[in-house]
C-alpha cells in the first residue's frame, strides 16, 4: 500500500512540477492557490463534460440505479483511501492496499446480493401484474 501512495504521490509530483515550468516558461506568474483554481477547476469540468452526458443517457434509459452505483462507488473509494490513511497518521492500524480491495470487494458483494433481491421482487411484481390483467379485461366489459 505504501508503495502504491508514493508511486501516486511521485506522480502527482512530477504533474505538478511540469505545471509550475510551464508556469515559468510562459512567465504567468500564477500563484500556487491560481494554479489550483486553475487545474482542479479544468479537470472538474473535464471530467463533468464525460460524466454528465453519460448520466443523462442512463437516466433517459431509466438506469437511475448504475448513477447511484456509480455514485456511490466513487465515493466508497474515496473514503476507503481516507481510512487508510488515517489509520497510517494515527497509527491505530495498518495502512494495506488490501483493506481497500476487500473494503470494495464487500460493497460489491452487497450491491450484487441487493441487485439481486431487487429483481427478484421486480419479476415478482411484474408476475403478479400480469395475472391481474385478465381480471380487469374482464371486469372493463
Amino acid at each position: 500500500m505504501r508503495e502504491f501512495l508514493y508511486a501516486i504521490m511521485d506522480l502527482v509530483a512530477r504533474f505538478h512540477g511540469k505545471i509550475l515550468s510551464l508556469n515559468d516558461t510562459y512567465e504567468a506568474h500564477f500563484s500556487d492557490k491560481q494554479l489550483h483554481f486553475l487545474i482542479v477547476g479544468l479537470a472538474g469540468m473535464a471530467l463533468l463534460l464525460v460524466v454528465h452526458p453519460l448520466f443523462a443517457r442512463l437516466a433517459k434509459k431509466g438506469h437511475v440505479l448504475v448513477i447511484s452505483w456509480l455514485y456511490v462507488f466513487t465515493l466508497i473509494v474515496g473514503l476507503s483511501f481516507a481510512i487508510e490513511i488515517g489509520q497510517h497518521i494515527s497509527h491505530s492500524g495498518n495502512m494495506e492496499f488490501a483493506d481497500i480491495m476487500f473494503g470494495l470487494v464487500g460493497f460489491l458483494a452487497m450491491f450484487a446480493a441487493f441487485a439481486l433481491l431487487r429483481g427478484l421482487w421486480r419479476l415478482f411484481r411484474r408476475a403478479r401484474e400480469k395475472a391481474k390483467a385478465p381480471e380487469r379485461e374482464a371486469q372493463s366489459r
